[in-house]
């Protein structure tokens, strides 16, 4: 039986370090199942899910921290189990801008919930123009979705919350 392995690094951003450390997953025989890596500034985060047997998990758990330590990273792990490979066939990008208000985002993302679409990519920016006008915000996401959604009704739904929330917004799919 297969075991999963969640694990998250950080540090700054350095010449062949994404290699150093595929190189330690794959010499301890675990697959890299899914990945997500990003640069912000002058550091990196990388976070990936690794499969492997029960040793080569092991294996991957005490090699990863000294391979981090010689690169100078943070790292962090966690077990997990039944990990599906994330849909990116059907993706859409959503944004909505408007009048900034506590729970925006957790509506949204709640909303998203009920369809079974989950976010991929997230930017989001408040901004005030004057002291006496109300922040606003935009964001941006990028979603994934099920191939059975019902994309009109989708698109009709999120408007509907939109406008519940003073905020306006599109949905364009990525085919």
């Amino acid at each position: 039986m297969n075991h999963q392995l969640i694990i998250t690094i950080l540090g700054a951003n350095k010449v062949a370090m994404l290699s150093t450390l595929t190189d330690v997953v794959s010499a301890a025989g675990c697959n890299i199942l899914d990945s997500r890596q990003a640069v912000y500034g002058q550091d990196f985060s990388l976070t990936m899910i690794v499969e492997g047997a029960q040793s080569a998990i092991v294996r991957v758990e005490l090699a990863i921290p000294v391979a981090c330590q010689q690169l100078d990273l943070l790292s962090m792990m966690k077990r997990t189990k039944r990990h599906s490979k994330q849909n990116l066939e059907h993706l859409a990008d959503v944004e909505f801008s408007g009048v900034d208000a506590l729970g925006v985002i957790k509506e949204v993302t709640q909303f998203f919930s009920t369809f079974c679409v989950t976010v991929s990519a997230l930017r989001l920016k408040t901004i005030q123009t004057a002291a006496d006008e109300n922040a606003q915000v935009k964001c941006k996401m990028v979603v994934s979705m099920p191939h059975d959604i019902d994309l009109i009704d989708f698109e009709s739904q999120f408007h509907t919350l939109l406008e519940g929330l003073h905020l306006h917004g599109a949905i364009k799919q990525n085919h």
